[in-house]
């Protein structure tokens, strides 16, 4: 099983109405459901580790969660509200205003021995859940449960208007990449993060931590990895009539992580070990999952039937 772990919510994305004005749209997101939701509607087994609300929002993502083949038996019901997020398209990017006090993705708590970790292949965490303190306490235990046994992602998937305390927030992201595997982030991800730093320069520092892959995706300019023995990777991005990116970086990391588990180099000794033409057939694999997810408004990543495997 992978399993994803973090944040569940509702983005109200941006619309128009009949007559044309500015409306708002719920659709299910959170950027740990959305990788839970890549990944089993490719065909993974998967499972989402996170607080879900009993109250209306909270049924809509497990019934969208049910649909879409997640397994909702580790998730923490409660009936503490859904975090609400409204979204924003500015310059191409989206940006959120997230209403988040004491809701049940907020108040997760980590239920330990609940996890069969000897099932679990892969975990992966991020997100909002991590911005705050009890989130990433509760996710670091979980880390350090399942790391024995499953590889570790990561992708911190930075809301910079969510941080009070950046020098800490900076810390905290770096404690947690110190934990990963495979380490993924958005090049706007990585100016919050790392500013003018060249790409090549913070990949050595992670690889030579212990970090098996870095991946940076740049939108329409594609991605590009670093791998201690694989080297560089860079892949293009495909050309698609954009509705809007949301979820489009979570269904690149879903697709990746499914592609390494079919590919059978997810586990970490094979991750380790991966070779170029390996490693390229997976991130565009993930880029055009992504290019599609970016056809369709809201975060909405694609079925297996719905792909060109190409492999």
């Amino acid at each position: 099983m992978l399993i994803s772990c973090g944040d569940a919510l509702i983005d109200f994305v941006p619309t128009r109405n009949a007559d044309g004005r500015e409306a708002v749209m719920p659709a299910v997101g959170g950027s740990c459901l959305n990788v839970a939701i890549g990944m089993a509607r490719l065909g993974a087994p998967t499972g989402f580790v996170g607080g879900i609300s009993t109250d209306l929002f909270g049924r809509m993502i497990a019934d969208h969660a049910a649909a879409s083949n997640v397994d909702l038996d580790l998730a923490t019901r409660s009936d503490r509200q859904t975090t609400l997020a409204f979204v924003r398209i500015v310059a191409g990017e989206s940006h959120y205003a997230f209403y988040d006090a004491e809701t049940a993705t907020r108040n997760w708590t980590y239920r330990r021995g609940t996890v069969p970790f000897v099932d679990v292949e892969a975990l992966h965490v991020g997100s909002t859940t991590l911005v705050n303190d009890q989130g990433a306490a509760e996710t670091k235990a979980l880390i350090g449960d399942a790391r024995a046994a499953a590889t570790i992602s990561f992708d911190p998937n930075c809301r910079p208007n969510l941080v009070k305390d950046k020098p800490s927030y900076l810390a905290r992201m770096a404690e947690f990449a110190g934990y990963a595997d495979l380490i993924k982030m958005s090049d706007v991800d990585f100016a919050y993060l790392f500013g003018d730093e060249p790409y090549q320069q913070r990949a050595s520092t992670l690889l030579g931590q212990g970090t098996s892959l870095v991946v940076i995706t740049r939108g329409s300019n594609g991605a590009v990895a670093w791998h201690a023995g694989a080297g560089q990777v860079e892949v293009a991005a495909p050309k698609v009539a954009v509705a809007d990116t949301i979820g489009a970086g979570d269904s690149f990391q879903a697709a990746l992580l499914f592609a390494l588990h079919k590919q059978g180099r997810l586990a970490r000794s094979q991750l380790k070990t991966i070779g170029a033409d390996e490693l390229r057939r997976a991130l565009s694999f993930a880029a055009n999952c992504a290019g599609l997810t970016c056809t369709r408004p809201g975060a909405d990543p694609p079925w297996s039937h719905e792909i060109n495997w190409g492999w």
